[in-house]
């Protein structure tokens, strides 16, 4: 006796989703399942490639329908999962006709409270470890003022792509697509703008480049709560905001001010990210340069999750001084494992969001 379709999704619908903790066949995940002789294939709708809970889902599956046959009597052979990602797009969350990118499915703002807390080295490595995980990435470097995405990136002696018409190209390096200003302005100027020109710029570079299809788009904010913030809210359906600080108060006090900003504009904070958290020298010690474990009380005072700790590595800030962020994920180190973990904590978030529907198009409230 072979299992029939019906006891196949008895099964599943036992397997819970290890973040949502509801099960597959309810969160509607199960798109189908094959049999072939005794053999049993089921395909699971994922929100992202890039999702950290493959492995996890792929054993509690097989488990549950091998329970299932030895419940029933029936004679069950191999068990394989496919995993597909025909997620909810941006375009289907309130805006419709009104998103200027209807192919990017994800907008993710990295923001932080004040500057030189890591928020752009945060951004640039978040887009290329996603990538690494098998996700469609663009990074934008929203930092009108500061623009160092372009150095992170190796970009210097790479020639801009030639626009089409009035459309930018963006570069394609390090496996995600990418466009900065600073590649379209001299490395030497000032850029002394008011409010309405950061605007517009930023505004030109998030919707006049061809993105093509994205799983998710990272973007790189000017540190503080000021016009482009502001502006990217308006302007695209935001599935969430990455909050990035370093452990001393001072900076906490500009991170809370930071995800105060974002959840005033209706933006749903995905989690908060300590950069810096502590050094170890070569004796072995671990020093707490900047205090330790801030972040992660004030996540948990705010009611928000703590996505990562990154520790201070020279490592780190060697490959983004020489352009080359994907030497942060060689090896065996703990840079590596921290910079993964950073990654899948992001996409698990968003996982969990896309899942429970919680994606809506920000309101701003002005009081």
């Amino acid at each position: 006796m072979a299992l029939t379709e019906k006891h196949i999704y008895e099964a599943l619908a036992t397997v819970k989703d290890p973040e949502l903790h509801r099960d597959l066949v309810a969160l509607r995940m199960v798109k189908g399942v094959d049999t072939d002789g005794d053999d049993v294939t089921v395909k699971i709708e994922l929100t992202t490639p890039a999702c950290p809970l493959k492995e996890t889902i792929e054993r509690d599956v097989e488990a549950a329908i091998r329970s299932k046959a030895e419940t029933v009597g029936a004679v069950v052979g191999s068990v394989g999962v496919s995993f597909t990602a025909n997620v909810r797009s941006a375009g289907d969350r309130g805006r419709g006709a009104d998103n200027p990118l209807p192919d990017v499915k994800h907008v993710v703002a990295v923001g932080a409270g004040k500057g030189g807390v890591g928020k752009s080295t945060v951004a640039v490595n978040l887009a290329v470890g996603l990538a690494r995980h098998g996700a469609s990435v663009g990074l934008l470097d929203g930092d009108i003022y500061g623009p160092s995405v372009k150095t992170m990136l190796g970009l210097d002696n790479i020639p801009t792509p030639k626009p089409r018409g009035n459309i930018l190209m963006p570069f394609e390096i390090h496996g995600i697509k990418a466009m900065t200003i600073g590649k379209l302005v001299p490395t030497d100027k000032a850029l002394i703008w008011r409010g309405p020109m950061a605007h517009n710029a930023f505004k030109q570079l998030a919707t006049q480049t061809d993105w093509g299809q994205l799983d998710y788009l990272i973007v790189d904010l000017p540190p503080g709560t000021g016009d482009v913030p502001l502006t990217l809210t308006q302007l695209l359906p935001l599935t969430g905001a990455v909050v990035v600080c370093t452990p001393q108060k001072v900076a906490l006090e500009d991170a809370l001010r930071a995800v105060k900003m974002f959840q005033q504009l209706g933006v749903s904070v995905l989690g908060m990210v300590e950069n810096m958290s502590c050094f170890t020298g070569d004796d072995g010690k671990t020093y707490d340069i900047f205090g330790r474990g801030g972040a992660t009380e004030m996540a948990q005072e705010l009611d928000v999750p703590m996505l990562g700790e990154i520790a201070i590595h020279m490592k780190l800030r060697v490959n983004c001084d020489a352009g080359d962020p994907l030497a942060n994920f060689a090896g065996d180190g703990t840079l590596a494992e921290e910079l993964d973990r950073l990654c899948k904590n992001v996409a698990g978030q968003i996982s969990i969001r896309a899942l429970s529907g919680e994606h809506t198009q920000p309101t701003l409230s002005v009081t």
